[in-house]
């Protein structure tokens, strides 16, 4: 692959261990996120209806706190780290010293299109490295701008961005990488680590996993509601950290789903489909999956669906 062996040599030539260098790129990243922000928020809002505060919380914000906390703990962070010694290195300088891995792939999934590429982007700026990125290919309109954009303020010799579907991404994954940071769902996740294994690779594999709620009985009801009703509804119940259901007695129940309701209207009104502060799911099958979960089961709040728009009403189901 052209552009890994480009960036293999680049990464070879020491041209990205400098600290100049580094706060060069995450600046220029600095500016990605300002000059564009108008169109990540257009994008997100295209590819699944996310809406303008939504986006600009996850999208912009939070990639901003990353880059002001990398920038300012940098030059404390690429020091060597003295170490006590033993008997066996009494005559030794004893240190920790934080060396890149070399050429690192990022493969980002669709539910946060920008802050899921920004985040271990700066992360492996900030530790010295070269990158390839490769976009989420559902999310079409966010995939567009960050092969377009982004290039253009990052030293293409460093970094590359690969636009690819499973088959191209599977033949991506056949060169040699020295880290792999994978975000997704475990069926990729496996393939991604058996191609990581041929090279001995290491990988972080982010799956996601389950979230339940705890809820006693001595806890603020209200509170409780709010809470679990922007969390799960919050990107349309596209994060991985959404709560996905509740654990509390009967008694609870009877107090929790009202309160739920009342929750659920103040955020987005009587009619969520008319909401501009709700989302709507990223593609087709996506949409079926969720509305055949919505079928074998019993919603007491919300459930409507519409297929035309991707839109799952804000469903809850208590058994």
């Amino acid at each position: 692959m052209e552009q890994s062996q480009r960036l293999r040599a680049t990464w070879l030539s020491g041209k990205t261990r400098p600290m100049e260098y580094r706060v060069a790129q995450l600046e220029a990243l600095g500016r990605f996120l300002d000059e564009k922000k108008q169109d990540i928020l257009e994008a997100t809002t295209a590819d699944m209806g996310k809406p303008p505060f939504e986006a600009e919380f996850t999208e912009i914000l939070l990639c901003k706190n990353e880059l002001h906390e990398t920038l300012n703990n940098l030059s404390r962070w690429m020091k060597d780290k003295h170490v006590d010694k033993n008997l066996v290195t009494q005559l030794d300088s004893a240190f920790i010293r934080k060396d890149p891995y070399g050429v690192v792939l990022i493969i980002a999934p669709w539910n946060c299109p920008i802050y899921v590429i920004l985040v271990p982007l700066i992360g492996a700026i900030a530790a010295g490295n070269c990158v390839i990125v490769k976009p989420s290919e559902m999310t079409k309109n966010s995939e567009r701008l960050v092969a377009e954009a982004l290039p253009s303020y990052l030293d293409n010799d460093c970094f590359a961005v690969v636009t690819a579907g499973v088959q191209e991404t599977t033949r991506l994954l056949e060169n040699k990488f020295d880290y792999i940071f994978f975000t997704g769902s475990p069926s990729v996740g496996r393939i991604v680590m058996a191609a990581a294994a041929k090279h001995l690779t290491p990988v972080t594999l982010e799956l996601g996993g389950k979230n339940p709620c705890y809820v006693s009985d001595t806890c603020d009801v209200q509170n409780v509601a709010r809470r679990v009703a922007w969390g799960r509804f919050y990107n349309a119940g596209q994060t991985c950290i959404a709560p996905e259901y509740v654990l509390c007695s009967v008694e609870m129940r009877e107090k929790l789903l009202p309160a739920l309701q009342k929750a659920i209207t103040d955020f987005y009104g009587p009619k969520p489909q008319e909401s501009p502060d709700f989302g709507r799911m990223v593609g087709d099958k996506h949409f079926q999956r969720v509305q055949t979960l919505l079928r074998s089961g019993r919603a007491v709040i919300g459930g409507q669906t519409d297929e035309k728009e991707r839109y799952v009403g804000e469903g809850l189901d208590f058994t």
